[in-house]
Protein backbone atom coordinates (compact mmCIF):
# COMPACT_ATOMS: atom_id res chain seq x y z
CA UNK A 1 0.00 0.00 0.00
CA UNK A 2 3.24 2.05 0.58
CA UNK A 3 3.77 2.06 -2.83
CA UNK A 4 0.68 2.88 -4.75
CA UNK A 5 0.27 5.58 -1.57
CA UNK A 6 3.48 7.05 -2.91
CA UNK A 7 2.65 6.65 -7.15
CA UNK A 8 -0.95 8.46 -6.75
CA UNK A 9 0.53 10.96 -4.31
CA UNK A 10 3.54 11.77 -6.46
CA UNK A 11 1.61 12.06 -9.64
CA UNK A 12 -1.06 14.02 -8.44
CA UNK A 13 1.68 16.79 -7.73
CA UNK A 14 2.82 15.87 -11.04
CA UNK A 15 -0.66 16.57 -12.16
CA UNK A 16 -1.15 19.77 -10.45
CA UNK A 17 1.87 21.35 -11.86
CA UNK A 18 1.21 20.30 -15.45
CA UNK A 19 -2.08 21.96 -15.18
CA UNK A 20 0.08 24.95 -13.67
CA UNK A 21 2.43 24.74 -16.85
CA UNK A 22 -0.54 24.49 -19.33
CA UNK A 23 -3.35 26.70 -17.87
CA UNK A 24 -1.54 29.81 -16.36
CA UNK A 25 1.38 32.06 -17.62
CA UNK A 26 3.93 31.40 -15.13
CA UNK A 27 7.13 30.11 -16.55
CA UNK A 28 8.38 26.80 -14.86
CA UNK A 29 11.29 28.21 -12.51
CA UNK A 30 8.41 30.42 -11.01
CA UNK A 31 6.54 27.41 -10.48
CA UNK A 32 9.56 25.29 -9.29
CA UNK A 33 9.67 28.75 -6.76
CA UNK A 34 6.19 28.07 -5.54
CA UNK A 35 6.77 24.54 -4.92
CA UNK A 36 9.66 25.22 -2.79
CA UNK A 37 8.19 27.59 -0.54
CA UNK A 38 4.97 25.69 -0.23
CA UNK A 39 7.01 22.71 0.80
CA UNK A 40 8.97 25.12 3.80
CA UNK A 41 5.35 26.92 4.65
CA UNK A 42 3.48 23.83 5.39
CA UNK A 43 6.29 22.28 7.17
CA UNK A 44 5.95 25.60 8.90
CA UNK A 45 2.28 25.21 9.27
CA UNK A 46 3.02 21.31 10.79
CA UNK A 47 0.96 19.96 7.64
CA UNK A 48 3.36 18.45 5.47
CA UNK A 49 5.20 16.09 8.26
CA UNK A 50 1.76 13.90 8.54
CA UNK A 51 1.30 14.35 4.81
CA UNK A 52 5.18 12.53 3.93
CA UNK A 53 4.26 9.73 6.07
CA UNK A 54 1.06 8.93 4.92
CA UNK A 55 2.71 9.26 1.10
CA UNK A 56 6.32 8.64 1.47
CA UNK A 57 8.26 9.72 -1.41
CA UNK A 58 5.58 10.72 -3.19
CA UNK A 59 5.57 13.85 -1.12
CA UNK A 60 9.53 13.80 -0.33
CA UNK A 61 10.77 13.66 -3.22
CA UNK A 62 8.92 16.19 -5.36
CA UNK A 63 10.25 19.72 -4.64
CA UNK A 64 7.58 19.81 -1.79
CA UNK A 65 10.03 18.14 0.07
CA UNK A 66 13.11 20.09 -0.61
CA UNK A 67 10.96 23.06 0.96
CA UNK A 68 10.25 20.93 3.94
CA UNK A 69 14.01 19.75 4.11
CA UNK A 70 15.19 23.56 3.84
CA UNK A 71 12.50 24.38 6.88
CA UNK A 72 13.66 21.75 9.22
CA UNK A 73 16.96 22.61 8.66
CA UNK A 74 16.51 26.23 9.31
CA UNK A 75 14.54 25.41 12.64
CA UNK A 76 17.23 23.04 13.94
CA UNK A 77 19.74 25.63 13.22
CA UNK A 78 17.78 28.05 14.98
CA UNK A 79 17.41 26.03 18.03
CA UNK A 80 21.56 25.30 18.39
CA UNK A 81 22.57 28.01 16.65
CA UNK A 82 19.97 30.98 17.40
CA UNK A 83 19.86 33.86 14.71
CA UNK A 84 22.73 32.77 12.43
CA UNK A 85 20.71 29.33 11.99
CA UNK A 86 18.54 31.18 9.65
CA UNK A 87 21.08 31.25 7.17
CA UNK A 88 23.04 28.40 7.71
CA UNK A 89 20.19 25.81 8.32
CA UNK A 90 19.05 25.29 5.36
CA UNK A 91 22.28 24.34 3.79
CA UNK A 92 23.06 22.19 6.11
CA UNK A 93 20.12 20.15 5.68
CA UNK A 94 20.06 19.66 2.01
CA UNK A 95 23.75 19.79 0.84
CA UNK A 96 24.16 16.40 0.24
CA UNK A 97 21.04 16.88 -2.10
CA UNK A 98 22.15 19.61 -3.36
CA UNK A 99 25.51 18.24 -4.24
CA UNK A 100 24.50 15.09 -5.78
CA UNK A 101 22.47 17.21 -8.30
CA UNK A 102 25.49 18.53 -9.42
CA UNK A 103 28.13 15.25 -9.76
CA UNK A 104 25.41 13.54 -11.26
CA UNK A 105 24.50 16.51 -13.53
CA UNK A 106 28.30 16.96 -14.45
CA UNK A 107 28.43 13.50 -15.52
CA UNK A 108 25.88 12.93 -17.17
CA UNK A 109 26.79 15.75 -19.22
CA UNK A 110 30.28 14.41 -19.37
CA UNK A 111 29.01 11.22 -21.10
CA UNK A 112 26.08 12.92 -23.20
CA UNK A 113 26.35 15.73 -25.71
CA UNK A 114 24.67 18.66 -24.81
CA UNK A 115 23.59 20.70 -27.31
CA UNK A 116 23.31 24.64 -26.73
CA UNK A 117 20.24 26.59 -28.69
CA UNK A 118 20.63 29.07 -31.34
Amino acid sequence: MDYLNAFWTGGLICALVQILLDRTKLMPGRIMVLLVCSGAVLGFLNIYQPFMEFAGAGASVPLLGFGNTLWKGVKEAIQSDGFIGIFMGGFTASAVGITAALVFGYLASCVFDPKMKK
